[in-house]
């Protein structure tokens, strides 16, 4: 019996030089849903705030929204459940589509189909096999943000680089990123803990 093939993607953080990236292969089974998280994980965010995939179609006509709906129809758009939607309905070979994480920073990356692998035995996927540079901070303020703590943090004798680096737990290297540290979560779980929570999001 042949085994399913895996999906590979690369996921680059938009409007950040130098880049920070990230290959990760998951099953062809997966859902946007759990796309989501193994993006979440790969990136080192720790999924606090909404997210969005928004698919150019080159079959489907139009746009498509995916992620979490929104309950009081506030959007302009209409938001699929990505945990309805297997990924591989929606692809075609070298096909990109944006992925937008916390819409107050507006955390903006580009995710590149590169196409099927065999699967490996005693693998467990999702499976980081590459990337580079460290995850901006969670609630940083976006690109301009990011840009001002990295400026403050790498000024020995700025006066907020004391505070800034308590923020983040004391230490702060924006090339540092192993992807063999990379632990992913498991997506339903995630999802009970995100939709069984009051305060969700």
């Amino acid at each position: 019996m042949a085994t399913r093939p895996i999906l590979q993607f690369k996921i680059t953080l938009q409007e950040i030089e130098p880049l920070i990236w990230r290959r990760i292969q998951i099953s062809d089974l997966c859902s946007f849903w759990d796309l989501h998280v193994a993006i979440q994980d790969a990136m080192g965010w720790t999924d606090s705030h909404l997210h969005l995939f928004t698919m150019n179609h080159s079959i489907r006509e139009g746009k498509h929204y995916l992620g979490i709906p929104d309950d009081d129809g506030m959007d302009e758009y209409t938001t699929l459940p990505g945990w309805h939607y297997k990924v591989r309905d929606y692809l075609v070979i070298n096909e990109r589509f944006i992925y937008e994480y916390d819409f107050g920073d507006g955390w903006r990356h580009l995710v590149e189909y590169e196409g099927e692998h065999p699967k490996q035995e005693n693998v467990k996927y999702p499976l980081c096999i590459a990337g580079e540079r460290a995850c901006p901070p969670e609630d940083v303020g976006g690109t301009p943000g990011y840009e001002r703590f990295i400026e403050v943090i790498t000024t020995p004798r700025h006066p907020e680089r004391k505070e800034l680096l308590e923020w983040v737990g004391g230490k702060y290297d924006p090339s540092k990123f192993d992807p063999k540290k990379v632990k992913f979560d498991n997506p339903s779980k995630r999802w009970k803990q995100a939709f069984e929570r009051d305060d969700a999001f």
